[in-house]
């Protein structure tokens, strides 16, 4: 993986630690640490779905991957939606993993970087889906 894209994706971390960072630091009320946690992990898990779509178009595999490639984006527009519940945590949460399984299986890159890819987001999305756990822990 490119440095840049390694970089970027930990970067993309800092709303996921920050958010409930911020309530246990009285920065943030509850409501606010989880209303933008819910935000900002909904338009995250969106773009997952732009590999697939990118995917489906580059390799002209117009099956269910372009399809598929529109579940992130939905899933989590309906989190935004539902976004006063507790379970949309879990949902997003989910999604995540489900959508690393999915990775894993289905794009068709050279296997190289494939594995690189993989590895990079196996470390990222342990990190969103412990920030998940903690974001839940904190509303129960």
């Amino acid at each position: 993986m490119p440095y840049s894209a390694l970089f970027l994706g930990i970067a993309g971390l800092i709303p996921f630690i920050a958010m409930p960072l911020a309530y246990q630091l009285n920065l943030f009320s509850i409501t606010q640490s989880t209303a933008y946690f819910v935000q900002y992990s909904a338009v995250l898990l969106s773009f997952f779905g732009g590999i697939h779509w990118w995917d489906s178009v580059s390799n002209q595999r117009y099956g269910k991957q372009m399809y598929i490639a529109m579940l992130p984006t939905i899933v989590g527009w309906l989190c935004l939606v539902f976004a006063n519940d507790i379970k949309v945590l879990g949902v997003l949460s989910l999604s995540y993993v489900a959508l690393l399984v999915y990775d894993k299986f289905t794009l068709s890159m050279p296997k190289d970087q494939v594995v690189s890819y993989i590895s990079m987001r196996m470390g990222l999305t342990t990190v969103v889906v412990l920030c998940h756990a903690w974001m839940i822990y904190l509303l129960a």
